[in-house]
């Protein structure tokens, strides 16, 4: 199969032109061959292909795939319940109603399992479906409601301690919920393995894979490869949101989120990608995922009988959701084949792989909110191109 390139390239040189970006990298692997092209500016001078982005939520899809390596090593199962290393997360309350008042509340019906957590239904997260005391009180007691700050001066203890003090908002199990799962998943991580998640996930995935530009902080080596990020002032203009000299991403931080704390390349983020199609294996044959993980990682999760909530139909509006991906299937629902997995950041990136041909694309920006109609064009592009 050949992709079509200048395809691809037009796309997204007329979004960048169009001064949707001011710049943008897209890459592409097909059955182990990659391409990259850099397109427009970054901080004054021209994009280039091995430019540092801050990945926001592309952060989760790695830190999924090293929850499924440790439970292969048996230090934990999906089905664990996670007070067995998060003792503050025992014996949960939950709101009568989401928009309820937070004394309002039932027991938990069972436990907040791992799974819960790589579901994104431990029954706590965004909530687009109305007014929500408990996030609101999320958010006053620090806990990240937004977009990913590395500064925050938490420790992972104190984020679970403080996240403790809430109900939940709906039965474990049942809702999705997006995006804090995923904070305390990072944080049972590494407390099963006793290893802080930034030195876990380099030891198991990143090294292994030669990720060496991926880090919860801007790797010393990579400081100047690094690009500033932007959002949009009430007028619609271009404003900063983090720079590279002063960016927050330069020094470790104290709380190593796994919601969305990592920067990355587009050539490291491919590393990752053909692993997955790769049924686990880097490019040297060394396996880090059985193939049973990666099908039950990009499998559908989620009850296609249950209504879906505003949250789920805003954030996944193609499909449904495995072990931190999305999943897009000929039918939604548990078990369906696969025809395309992957997940977007909120800083302006995003991923898709194609399992039956064997190819992986990601586009990367840093904007926030994300360039949506360049994002759609370019899926529809990628669809054209495969398709052909």
């Amino acid at each position: 199969m050949v992709i079509d390139w200048d395809l691809l390239r037009s796309v997204v040189d007329g979004h960048v032109a169009d001064g949707a970006v001011p710049g943008a990298v897209l890459a592409i692997d097909l059955g182990g061959q990659t391409r990259v092209a850099a397109m427009g500016e970054a901080g004054g001078k021209p994009m280039r292909g091995d430019a540092v982005f801050r990945l926001s939520s592309m952060t989760k899809p790695l830190v999924a795939a090293l929850a499924l390596m440790l439970a292969e090593d048996g230090l934990l199962s999906p089905e664990d319940p996670v007070e067995r290393w998060i003792p503050e997360l025992a014996e949960r309350r939950v709101l009568r109603r989401p928009d309820g008042p937070l004394d309002d509340t039932v027991p938990a019906e069972r436990p907040i399992t791992v799974d819960d957590l790589l579901t994104m239904r431990m029954g706590f997260g965004f909530h687009f479906d109305g007014p929500c005391p408990v996030l609101d009180e999320a958010a006053s007691l620090g806990l990240g409601v937004g977009p990913p700050d590395p500064a925050s001066p938490l420790t992972p203890d104190e984020w679970i301690s403080r996240l403790a003090r809430l109900p939940l908002m709906y039965q474990p199990g049942t809702e999705w919920t997006y995006d804090l799962p995923f904070g305390v998943l990072g944080v049972l991580l590494a407390r099963a393995a006793r290893r802080p998640l930034d030195a876990l996930l380099h030891e198991r995935l990143l090294s292994p894979l030669g990720m060496a530009d991926t880090g919860f902080s801007v790797p010393e080596h990579a400081r100047e490869r690094l690009i500033p990020c932007h959002t949009r002032d009430e007028r619609g203009r271009l404003v900063p949101f983090d720079g590279t000299d002063d960016s927050r991403w330069n020094d470790p931080p104290a709380f190593p989120d796994a919601r969305g704390g990592l920067v990355s390349t587009a050539a490291d983020y491919l590393r990752f990608t053909r692993m997955l199609l790769a049924d686990g294996r880097t490019a040297d044959g060394t396996r880090l995922l059985a193939p049973s993980s990666i099908t039950t990682m990009t499998t559908d999760h989620l009850d296609p009988r249950r209504p879906r909530s505003a949250t789920t139909r805003t954030l996944l509006r193609d499909g449904g959701w495995g072990h931190g991906v999305e999943v897009v299937a000929p039918h939604h629902g548990t078990g369906a084949r696969t025809l395309r997995y992957g997940w977007g950041g909120g800083l302006g990136t995003v991923w898709y792989s194609f399992p039956r041909r064997d190819a992986a694309a990601v586009l990367l920006t840093q904007c926030l909110p994300p360039p949506a109609p360049l994002f759609d064009a370019f899926l529809t592009a990628l669809y054209r191109t495969l398709d052909a």
